[in-house]
């Protein structure tokens, strides 16, 4: 619930950036509004630094029940800001604020919840429980589209125009309520709390930050640059498509839409399925599969998409269903990269440095460089580019399916003759 709030936020800003570029930056255009996207970014890092050692110091349970409200109230506001028209620059300026509390909040959520998850999972099934965390992802991303395209059908451009895009922000609020209260319903990990009442988390929250970088610096790269893959499709395939269409393939809104939608509710029923794949043969097969079916079809499908409606769906859906075997298997490969006592702390930063340089990023350079180059193929460029920077990582990847992820050790599984008998 909680990821599902934070990713509504998201698709809701996607979906509305020619609403938000009329109402914030009406001289400046839409690279402006991506700038507003790519700037909830800035402080992700920050929030990954700051809830990270938190997380692993008082608990897993209280850090998300504070960033799930951060992020529903941040987002709710955006829905009740004034616009250009009324309050001229101070408008973007709020909205770029508002930008930056749920980049710093998101900055631990994400690595909270897929840390809580993995710990809560059994180990041979934990790709399987955890890929339920990227479920409520495209559901935020499906929930904010799909309520964007109802307003566009039922109201009138110039009714969405002047107020019905506030509609889909002010929504937040009650999800976040929701999320909220179910958290503060939950016990943190029996894994978490053996951990801690052994004393392998004792000191303080700077103790967590200096032995994850005295001890843990090898995972860090690694995970860093898988997240770089991970999320320049991520980013470029979920959020910056809407716009991508509209102004660069020359869709109408509405197709735009129908386009993404459809592509995602594929992707969602196809999750658990990969989560539970990966329990069998482990999580770097999937990567390689993703990783290597990105780089060769990226440039292809991307063509593909400017031949008409029709095909802009099957290419669209063919990468989608590409980027699955990564999405499906973040919350079992990327808490297992660390041990118990910093593992909130590694997942939270390594994931938001790259993210915020790299992610966030990608639809405001995938606009700009379009724009400047009149390459409309730059997106699948860029996305090959971050698969290559993935898998010169995937070496170093330790596969850790079916491993045990308690104790202050980095988690290992066997080999693969274990696997193949635990998958019968």
């Amino acid at each position: 619930m909680g990821n599902a709030t934070e990713w509504y936020d998201y698709g809701v800003y996607a979906a509305t950036t020619t609403y938000l570029t009329h109402a914030f930056f009406p001289t400046l255009g839409t690279a402006f509004t991506m700038l507003g996207y790519a700037i909830s970014f800035v402080l992700r890092p920050l929030g990954g630094f700051v809830w990270g050692p938190l997380g692993d110091r008082i608990g897993r349970r209280p850090v998300m029940a504070i960033t799930i409200v951060l992020m529903a109230l941040s987002t709710t506001l955006i829905g009740v800001l004034p616009t250009w028209a009324v309050v001229g620059a101070a408008a973007p300026l709020l909205l770029m604020l508002l930008r930056v509390i749920q980049g710093f909040s998101t900055g631990g959520e994400y690595g909270g919840a897929a840390t809580f998850m993995a710990e809560y999972a059994p180990d041979g099934k934990r790709g399987r429980y955890g890929s339920f965390l990227e479920f409520g992802t495209l559901t935020g991303f499906v929930g904010g589209s799909g309520f964007v395209l109802i307003l566009d059908a039922t109201l009138s451009a110039d009714q969405m125009q002047d107020w019905g895009w506030r509609i889909p922000f002010l929504i937040a609020l009650p999800m976040g309520l929701i999320g909220w209260y179910l958290r503060t319903k939950l016990d943190d990990p029996p894994l978490f709390e053996t951990t801690k009442e052994h004393g392998a988390v004792a000191g303080s929250a700077w103790h967590r930050l200096v032995e994850l970088f005295v001890n843990y610096r090898r995972p860090i790269i690694v995970m860093g640059m898988l997240v770089i893959a991970l999320n320049v499709a991520n980013y470029t395939l979920l959020t910056y498509q809407p716009t991508y269409l509209k102004q660069t393939i020359g869709m109408t809104e509405t197709q735009g839409q129908v386009v993404i939608i459809i592509g995602e509710v594929l992707m969602m029923a196809c999750i658990p399925f990969c989560g539970a794949l990966s329990d069998r043969i482990g999580r770097k097969p999937m990567w390689w599969f993703s990783l290597v079916g990105l780089l060769v079809f990226a440039l292809p499908m991307y063509w593909l998409m400017g031949q008409g409606l029709g095909w802009a769906i099957v290419g669209f859906v063919v990468l989608g269903l590409l980027y699955i075997p990564q999405l499906s298997t973040i919350s079992a490969t990327f808490p297992a990269m660390f041990p118990t006592q910093v593992r909130y702390t590694g997942f939270a930063i390594s994931y938001n440095v790259s993210t915020a340089a790299f992610g966030g990023t990608a639809p405001l350079i995938n606009e700009r460089m379009v724009d400047v180059s009149g390459w409309n193929l730059f997106p699948a460029a860029y996305m090959m580019a971050a698969c290559v920077i993935g898998l010169c990582a995937m070496p170093f990847l330790i596969e850790t399916a079916g491993a045990s992820i308690r104790g202050t050790e980095i988690p290992a599984a066997d080999t693969e003759p274990e696997l193949a008998e635990r998958g019968g």
